[in-house]
């Protein structure tokens, strides 16, 4: 035999808890006859009991009794005698609930139990809104920290607030503001018609509407356009779009600090939407993350930009450097290849002194070409790769010192190299570090006065990273370096101010390009140095290389 539709109907139940016998009598058949399955509670206890066993549709009980129930889960009816009050607080924290004084008639007992599991069911179907609402708007704000494009931002928040609320239109855009760019997007249900993308004559009221909620922290918004077609922001609307004639409007203001950046336009053109609280901070929380990530996307294409232009110019001046260093150099090749056949005698004997005068034009000739050198090495620095192989310090050291003795001799400077006991090989560019070792020694000669000296050490160390490291220390016992000179000291073109002081030449190059090279090997450049008793450079290299 099959089931008729009231046999797989829900059965509704309740649980009744009242210590008078004669209502809980009545209580029990007036609801058993409206369908209802009664599961009586003889004191408080028990009404907890029952709820948690059977979940029922809705509880009835003495007030006394369900005193101090907490959490219900369902909506709770509370029989009074006419002498009882009620506690207002402790009813709100049910939810939803209500009383009925006594005696009860059966009629009105039953409306009321219908009701509240209406309410309760009602508050249940906008609570699944809400929370479904929130996730949607969870996503689009995702969606919004997950790029710094502005355009994107506001694609994302008009198609998400769209497609969550059930719109008709939603429309963004960014006022005049040196904080954002000027972006406009918009999203609209199907078969409606696209809005302007400009404000045009209507911008300054927006705006000052924008700036007025954003000031308030509130938004505008209309229920039904039709209650009040004549209102100031209805004209505006009809005046910015003729083809919008909204039912229900919500105004957002999109802003930092002291003022509004822009403003979201919601709105149905079809049926009124009663905008709930909820929706509304929902709206405003993910405009504040519109904000914030306008903002931010602003900033970080203002200096993605910025750094773009940098780019073009480092490479424009490396052109640039190595086109003047070409054009200098061929000339000066000729003129000290010149020089050179006219101190050989090659054009007849050189009177005395014309010779000195020669002597002076060839230091100067080639300090020239030793800028010009350093000049082309700066600007092809960072282009440069470098050539590793195994690489012997002592060796190289070697090649150093023999290389500059002449310059320590002329000078009257003692130059010595004290090897390390054991032996020392890193993974380099050996003409680099030639470089290096060359510029930090020839310095050390160059601000030693007659009659100092300059030593090299080397030896294995321990490094940062706890491997081991070759350590060399070029120490000399000259001029030493102005203490607030010493944190610009690897910057190009910078000389210490007693060098300026004391007319001694260079560039300020040699320990920039130094720093540079030892940097991009992994190692380090230290300085130690005292104004008056020398200077001592330590130059730290990862034995396994870089």
């Amino acid at each position: 035999m099959g089931e008729t539709g009231a046999d797989v109907q829900h059965s509704r139940s309740a649980v009744v808890a009242d210590s008078d016998e004669d209502r809980l009598a009545g209580t029990t058949a007036a609801l058993s006859s409206a369908g209802f399955d009664i599961f009586p509670a003889a004191d408080s206890a028990s009404i907890a009991s029952r709820i948690r066993q059977h979940s029922p549709d809705v509880v009835v009980a003495e007030s006394s009794l369900a005193h101090g129930l907490h959490n219900p889960g369902a909506p709770v009816l509370l029989l009074l005698s006419a002498q009882e009050s009620v506690d207002l607080a402790e009813m709100e924290s049910w939810r939803v609930a209500d009383y009925i004084i006594s005696p009860v008639r059966d009629g009105e007992l039953i409306h009321r139990v219908e009701t509240l599991i209406g309410r309760a069911k009602e508050r249940a179907r906008s609570r699944g809104e809400i929370e479904a609402l929130r996730e949607s708007l969870r996503n689009v704000s995702s969606a919004i920290r997950e790029t710094n494009d502005p355009q994107l931002i506001a694609d994302h928040v008009v198609r998400g607030f769209g497609e969550a609320l059930g719109v008709d239109h939603v429309w963004f855009a960014t006022f005049r503001d040196e904080r954002v760019p000027s972006i406009r997007a918009q999203w609209n249900a199907a078969n409606v018609p696209l809005l302007p993308a400009k404000l045009g004559d209507s911008e300054n009221i927006i705006t000052e509407t924008a700036n007025k909620l954003w000031a308030e922290a509130d938004v505008l918004a209309v229920t039904d356009h039709r209650e009040d077609p004549d209102s100031e922001i209805a004209k505006a609307l009809r005046e910015w779009s003729c083809e919008l004639t909204p039912v229900s409007t919500v105004l957002l203001p999109v802003g930092e600090g002291a003022s509004a950046m822009g403003i979201i336009l919601l709105s149905t053109v079809q049926e009124r939407h009663d905008w709930t609280r909820p929706e509304i901070a929902l709206m405003q929380h993910v405009a504040g993350n519109v904000a914030h990530g306008l903002i931010q996307g602003h900033l970080i294409s203002a200096q993605q930009r910025v750094l773009h232009q940098l780019r073009q110019l480092d490479k424009a001046k490396t052109e640039f450097l190595a086109t003047v260093n070409h054009e200098l150099r061929t000339p000066l090749t000729s003129i000290t290849a010149y020089l050179d056949m006219i101190q050989d005698g090659s054009g007849g004997p050189v009177p005395e002194g014309i010779g000195k005068m020669l002597d002076v034009i060839a230091r100067n000739s080639n300090r020239l070409r030793k800028l010009i050198e350093d000049m082309l090495t700066v600007s092809m620095q960072d282009a440069s790769n470098l050539d590793l192989k195994p690489v012997d310090i002592a060796k190289l050291l070697q090649v150093v010192v023999a290389t500059l003795r002449p310059l320590a001799e002329s000078r009257h400077v003692s130059l010595s190299f004290t090897e390390a006991t054991e032996d020392i090989e890193v993974t380099a560019d050996e003409a680099k570090l030639e470089q290096v070792f060359t510029n930090i020694v020839a310095n050390a000669i160059k601000f030693t006065p007659e009659g100092g000296r300059v030593g090299i050490t080397s030896t294995v160390s321990a490094a940062e990273d706890g491997g081991l490291a070759a350590l060399v220390k070029v120490a000399d016992n000259g001029l030493g370096i102005p203490e607030h000179d010493l944190p610009h000291i690897f910057t190009r073109f910078y000389r210490a101010s007693n060098a300026t002081s004391a007319a001694v030449p260079g560039s300020g190059l040699g320990l920039a390009i130094a720093h540079d090279i030892i940097s991009r090997h992994m190692g380090r450049l230290l300085l130690d140095s005292t104004l008056g008793s020398g200077t001592t450079v330590s130059v730290e290299l990862p034995v396994g290389g870089p």
